[in-house]
C-alpha cells in the first residue's frame, strides 16, 4: 500500500509512506489493514500537506534532489494472448515507461522510469492469474538531472524476433536468443542475458 499526493513533494511523499508502512507493519496478524490504512492516512497527512505549501515557497533555495531511475527485468515462460500484450502496452504508455516486450516463448519485459511507477506496472500486469512470471532482476540508477537522460530505450517497443527453428503457426515456438542477446547489447544490456537464462550469451560469429 502507498498513498500519492500531487500536492505533495517526492521527498515529503517517501516520508510520509514510510510512516504508513511502519504502522501497518505494527498491526496484528488478521486485522482489517486497508481500513487502517485509510484511517492512518487520514489523521496524519495534514502536517504534510502543510510543510508541502511551506517548502514549494522556499523550492527555489533547495538543494537540486536526486531522482533515481529504476529499471525491472521481467521473465515469464511465454508471452502469446493478445488481451495480455495490449494490458502490458496500455499499462506502460499510462506510466510514462520505457522498454521493451518480446513476445513469444520465453517472454520478457523491461520497463524503466520512476520507482513507483514501475511497481505500479508490475502489481497491475501481475493480478489477478498470471502464474508463470517472475522479476529476475532491479536496476536502480541515481542521478541530479532527470531520469529520462538514464533511460537505455526511447519508447516501450514491440520486440518480436525470429523463431528458432520452422515450427509454423504452433504457439510452442522458442525466440531466438542469439538475437535477443544484440538486442541486450545494443542496448548496454548484455550482462541481463545470464540474469534471465542462468548462462552466459555468446554471439557467433
Amino acid at each position: 500500500l502507498f498513498a500519492r499526493s500531487n500536492a505533495l513533494h517526492r521527498q515529503q511523499q517517501l516520508q510520509l509512506n514510510t510512516r504508513l508502512a511502519s504502522h501497518i507493519s505494527s498491526l496484528d496478524s488478521g486485522e482489517l489493514r486497508v481500513y487502517e490504512a485509510v484511517q492512518w492516512v487520514k489523521e496524519n497527512s495534514l502536517p504534510y500537506l502543510e510543510n508541502s505549501k511551506i517548502s514549494s515557497e522556499s523550492a527555489s533555495k533547495e538543494v537540486v534532489v536526486k531522482e533515481t531511475l529504476h529499471r525491472m527485468w521481467i521473465y515469464s515462460h511465454h508471452i502469446y494472448r493478445q488481451e495480455l500484450r495490449k494490458k502490458i502496452f496500455d499499462c506502460a504508455k499510462k506510466l510514462n515507461l520505457t522498454g521493451f516486450c518480446l513476445t513469444g516463448k520465453p517472454g520478457v519485459i523491461c520497463v524503466e522510469g520512476l520507482r513507483e511507477n514501475c511497481e505500479e506496472f508490475w502489481h497491475a500486469i501481475r493480478y489477478p492469474n498470471w502464474k508463470h512470471i517472475s522479476c529476475k532482476h532491479v536496476e536502480n540508477v541515481e542521478t541530479e538531472g532527470s531520469v529520462d537522460n538514464l533511460r537505455l530505450f526511447r519508447a516501450f517497443e514491440d520486440l518480436q524476433l525470429q523463431a528458432h527453428g520452422d515450427y509454423g503457426l504452433r504457439n510452442d515456438y522458442h525466440m531466438d536468443l542469439g538475437q535477443f542477446l544484440e538486442f541486450l547489447k545494443q542496448h548496454q544490456s548484455g550482462h541481463i542475458f545470464q540474469i534471465l537464462f542462468g548462462v552466459e550469451g555468446k554471439l557467433s560469429d
